[in-house]
Parts: structure tokens; sequence; C-alpha cells
């Protein structure tokens, strides 16, 4: 069966459902049916989503899965959280950082005092 587009593949606005049809039964129902949130979502962004949940949302185990870096992993997030019509928390935004704090931060690495993922994740979010 192939996949129901969220969008217009000519002009890009969205489209909707008018037509519904049990394969069990036959029942059909026509109208104006509007497409449910996450199906209005790109492929690439449901996807994502998919990823993020088997993940229980922890962005290390995302890029893992998807083979992407921590920084591309967290800013596909926001993507998805724009795209579903949403406001992302400014905390979700990096903030720029100094190379005295970047330095700061692997200095801790080197004691050993974080691990690598948490002095990924400190630089990658600004903090």
């Amino acid at each position: 069966m192939n996949r129901m587009p969220g969008k217009c593949p000519v002009c890009g606005n969205p489209l909707h459902v008018v037509k519904l049809k049990c394969d069990h039964c036959g029942t059909t129902i026509e109208g104006e049916f509007e497409l449910p949130l996450l199906a209005r979502l790109s492929r690439e962004h449901q996807l994502f989503v998919v990823a993020f949940l088997r993940a229980e949302g922890k962005m290390n185990k995302v890029q893992e899965v998807l083979g992407i870096s921590y920084p591309t992993a967290r800013a596909r997030l926001l993507e998805v959280i724009r795209a579903l019509g949403f406001q992302a928390e400014s905390s979700f935004a990096p903030k720029a950082m100094s190379k005295e704090e970047r330095l700061a931060i692997l200095d801790d690495l080197a004691a050993g005092k974080i691990t690598v993922d948490q002095a990924i994740g400190k630089i990658s979010t600004g903090g």
C-alpha cells in the first residue's frame, strides 16, 4: 500500500482526507477530515520521531541509531518541534559559548570529572 502524503506534491499545501474505507466490511465514509498531526510531518521528520521514541527520548541513543552527531540530532528535534507548530523552548537553543568555557569543559573531561557524553552535551547545548 502506498504511503499517504501529508502535503500536496504540486504546491506544498496541507492535504485533507475526503474518503475513508474499511477493508474488512467495505463501509465507506465521505467528508472532509483533517490529517493527524504526525501525518503532516515530512517522511524524514516522521522517521526522526520514531527513532526518538524508540530511544526513549535519549539523544545519545538517537544519534547512534541515526548515525548522526549529537548537535545534528538536537537540531532535527528542534525542526520537528517547529514543524508541528510548537514554539521551541529557548533552553533548547544553544547559547554562545566562549573559548574559555569550552576549555573548562575539556579540562573537566581530561580530569575525569565528566564523561565524554556529558562534555559533548555541554558543548553542543552551550553549557
